[in-house]
């Protein structure tokens, strides 16, 4: 069976994955039917201090995440950094063109290879108002990361995380406000985040300045802040406000 037939396949089977168990399962063997060493599949948070549902499967080598934990590399690692900066997949060799490598890095990356973690590629996962994810894929020390992958894996690696986010649940930075954002809500708060005033945002609803305050006092009581700059960056973190909306003209 052809390469990208085998792959539409796990990423349908992946899609239907009904346990991480199950999940775990389809990775091992997609890697295995294209002869990838290791996987992981990861939220980018500290596994050894944080709380509640978060995404972590893998494969490394048992060592491997051990020292991992125990030096806390969870939202540190050069890899989880590089991440940060891009929405496409990359491949290890080219994180220095994305972030400034430290001695710290280098010596991950001397760990990494003395486990026998290779090269690989790494897909991110953003979605906003959660911890930032990825899920890599890597070749046994010596082997090069095929190109000939690198589109197949980002298909299966985007599908693989967006089930691992319906099994496991949503890691979320913040709560979801303690209760919904009425649409005029919204409307306040999306020109309040624009750099309009009060009396500018009252003009633009056609409604009256003090409405306009009582509406942005609600939707801080709601999201339990004190201040307009935290209700933005609230409301851009779920959503609720989109970045290409901030600083744009009327």
């Amino acid at each position: 069976m052809p390469q990208l037939a085998i792959a539409d396949a796990f990423v349908d089977a992946v899609r239907e994955a009904g346990d991480d168990d199950e999940l775990l399962t389809l990775l091992t063997d997609f890697c295995d039917a294209f002869n990838i060493r290791y996987f992981a599949l990861v939220h980018h948070i500290d596994f050894g201090l944080d709380q509640g549902p978060a995404i972590r499967l893998h494969n490394y080598p048992g060592p491997w995440q051990q020292w991992f934990d125990e030096n806390r590399l969870g939202r540190s690692d050069p890899i989880h950094r590089a991440s940060e900066l891009t929405c496409a997949g990359f491949r290890w060799s080219t994180v220095r063109d994305l972030i400034e490598l430290t001695a710290t890095d280098h010596a991950i990356f001397a760990q990494a290879r003395i486990v026998g973690i290779g090269d690989g590629f790494t897909i991110p996962a953003h979605v906003p108002g959660e911890f930032t994810g990825s899920i890599s894929f890597a070749m046994d020390l010596g082997r090069p990361f095929p190109r000939a992958l690198e589109s197949i894996v980002q298909a299966l690696g985007a599908s693989a995380f967006q089930a691992a986010r319906r099994l496991t649940g949503v890691r979320r930075i913040w709560p979801l406000p303690r209760l919904p954002i009425t649409s005029r809500q919204r409307d306040c708060v999306r020109w309040s985040s624009r750099g309009k005033s009060d009396w500018e945002t009252s003009r633009i609803l056609d409604i009256s300045k003090e409405t306009v305050i009582q509406h942005l006092k609600q939707a801080r009581r709601r999201y339990g802040v004190s201040n307009k700059v935290e209700l933005s960056v609230r409301a851009l973190h779920d959503g609720l406000v989109a970045f290409s909306e901030l600083g744009g003209r009327r």
